[in-house]
């Protein structure tokens, strides 16, 4: 009998113009990482509400990583500025929540980083896996 190894869900949020595209490359490229890694495609990182990550948390999430532009090179002038101040104030709510800091993460990736790409998502899902599963904010009537 095999017993089940625990993998832990993220969420990624990429924006579509530079880390979508990374993470596009590093599946070009081979580049492996975890398929537990679900990506959804934002027009920008300044467009990931906090809430959204809350919600992530609630419907299941182990952890929650926000991909952008690198700060300067945002296709939206400043975007990534704005991403940087509203996850700043949302870590901090996560602490009060007893949330561990380690289940969120803000990287920026640009499009021609495809291996960075796979190594956040490699690094991330490892720091993730060490936590143990989330159940802080899990809602019960999410589980299957």
């Amino acid at each position: 009998m095999q017993v089940n190894e625990y993998k832990p869900l993220i969420v990624a949020f990429c924006c579509n113009w530079c880390s979508y595209a990374g993470a596009d490359l590093a599946g070009n490229n081979r580049l492996a990482y975890p398929a537990d890694v679900k990506i959804i495609r934002v027009p920008c990182s300044c467009r990931v509400n906090p809430m959204f990550i809350l919600r992530a948390f609630q419907r299941g999430a182990d952890g929650v990583i926000i991909c952008g532009c690198h700060p300067g090179d945002c296709h939206y002038t400043s975007g990534n500025y704005y991403t940087r101040r509203r996850m700043a104030a949302l870590f901090s709510m996560l602490d009060y929540l007893g949330i561990e800091k380690e289940r969120t993460r803000v990287e920026w990736v640009s499009a021609a980083e495809g291996a960075k790409f796979a190594a956040t998502m490699n690094d991330f899902a490892k720091t993730v896996a060490s936590l143990g599963e989330n159940k802080r904010l899990e809602d019960l009537r999410c589980k299957k």
